[in-house]
């Protein structure tokens, strides 16, 4: 065994001493929580302690993808031009899944042009601006002096335990401004300084420029349908639209999402979404059907299934390792 001899002046020592240690493998690292090991384990006080299981190991695992390290701030933006696809269920789901496991400094946002459905799927509390209010008031933010993440505070939307913020779009249903290209990218220049992960919730219309915008900042793209003939048709319309306005790179990285619209669904349309989909994009993932996000109203992750939480844990894991 060959041993660093170290310097004179100790740096060598000093050096490696400093030097990132590999972290804990998060699929085995302490002991079980869930099934049978979990119970033994509580049973005995911890005298008995069992390692994870298959399926907790598996929720670890994607627990670490989630909370891989970034070098910078990422924007994810969710799309599909077809209403009723869950763009909005998704930017929630995944902003909920990534405040939960990363600590905060995450955004859900809602880049409509005009009025949006995000607005009515939050918690919303304490005032009722939206991102027209932060794109008015953007000089406060842009004049020089030192800005904290509180001074957003009057126009984003905590979501409480889940730890993301969600910014809503116009709901004035009277309104005659809109959000355009360069409107979007002073919101994002701002925004990104303050979050570390952005997720972007986009509208139907792909020849608006804040939707080109949002797709040119974007380091991921995640494509949701329904396991529908009319929503995949639109996703599929989409990418074609995309590869052929020279994204053709992120379309290739993309991830594609497909949500249960019922308890059951067509099998072989569902085969030939999966399929289709998983020729052009780098991953398909599915989503259950639950009751809790069909109403419509605010949604919260913790009312949702186990199984149904697991599978958005799965889906955001794989939308971290493109970051």
């Amino acid at each position: 065994m060959t041993l660093n001899t170290p310097s004179t002046d100790g740096s060598a020592a000093h050096a490696g001493f400093l030097s990132p240690h590999p972290p804990a493998n998060p699929s085995t690292a302490g002991p079980a929580q869930h099934g049978w090991q979990g119970r033994v384990v509580r049973l005995t006080r911890g005298l008995i302690a069992c390692g994870p299981g298959r399926a907790e190991r598996g929720q670890r695992r994607a627990i670490g993808r989630v909370q891989r390290a970034f070098d910078g701030p990422r924007t994810i933006v969710v799309l599909n031009p077809k209403g009723g696809a869950n763009k909005t269920t998704a930017t929630l789901l995944i902003a909920a899944t990534m405040g939960m496991y990363r600590g905060g400094y995450t955004l859900a946002w809602d880049n409509n042009e005009s009025m949006g459905n995000l607005g009515v799927r939050i918690m919303a509390g304490g005032h009722t601006n939206t991102a027209m209010d932060l794109l008015r008031d953007l000089g406060r933010f842009d004049n020089g002096h030192s800005i904290r993440l509180g001074d957003l505070d009057n126009y984003v939307h905590s979501q409480g335990d889940a730890q993301f913020d969600a910014l809503a779009s116009d709901l004035d249903p009277a309104g005659v401004s809109t959000i355009d290209g360069p409107a979007y990218r002073r919101l994002f220049g701002i925004l990104s300084r303050f979050y570390r992960v952005l997720i972007v919730d986009t509208g139907n219309n792909m020849r608006a420029t804040n939707w080109e915008a949002a797709v040119e900042t974007a380091d991921q793209l995640v494509v949701v349908s329904t396991i529908r003939e009319d929503t995949g048709y639109g996703a599929a319309a989409l990418l074609e639209g995309l590869r052929q306005k020279g994204h053709a790179d992120k379309v290739a990285q993309a991830v594609t999402i497909l949500t249960m619209p019922a308890t059951a669904v067509d099998a072989a349309l569902s085969r030939r979404l999966h399929d289709h989909f998983g020729q052009l994009t780098r991953a398909v993932c599915d989503v259950p059907y639950d009751p809790a996000i069909v109403a419509g109203g605010p949604l919260n992750i913790h009312a949702l299934a186990p199984h149904t939480r697991l599978a958005w844990l799965r889906a955001t894991a794989t939308i971290a390792e493109g970051l």
